[in-house]
């Protein structure tokens, strides 16, 4: 869910921060670039240009789950980063709406989120076993 932080220098259009040294993240990256196209940026926590321009989140912060940043400065993140990112890209707009609207059904996307977040190893051997 939101955590409610603000960024000072919010981007002109969403941007999604990820973990650009883990092989799992960086292949559902892949996958929901080509869901949002051009409407959401994506950019690895590592590039420096991260630390610079949002001082506000921590690198321990960043490491730990994806952050999206709107351009009103609000900033999301785990399930909730991923979902309204969809949705913004207009892809999976079903899934946001019920992130939303039904809190049993974003407590447990939250809940997964954290686990795969928890257990990237054991999940990005699980991934490769299954293409797409």
């Amino acid at each position: 869910m939101s955590n409610h932080a603000r960024i000072a220098s919010p981007p002109a259009r969403p941007l999604l921060i990820f973990d650009g040294d883990c092989g799992f993240c960086r292949r559902w990256v892949a996958r929901w670039q080509r869901a949002t196209g051009d409407a959401v940026d994506y950019l690895p926590f590592q590039d420096e240009s991260v630390a610079k321009k949002y001082p506000e989140i921590s690198r321990e912060a960043f490491a730990k789950s994806v952050h999206l940043f709107l351009p009103g400065g609000a900033v999301h993140t785990g399930a909730d980063a991923v979902f309204h990112s969809l949705a913004a890209g207009g892809a999976h707009r079903r899934l946001w709406w019920c992130y939303r609207k039904i809190p049993l059904f974003a407590a447990l996307t939250e809940f997964i989120y954290k686990k795969i977040a928890a257990h990237r190893d054991f999940f990005s051997k699980l991934d490769r076993l299954f293409p797409g």
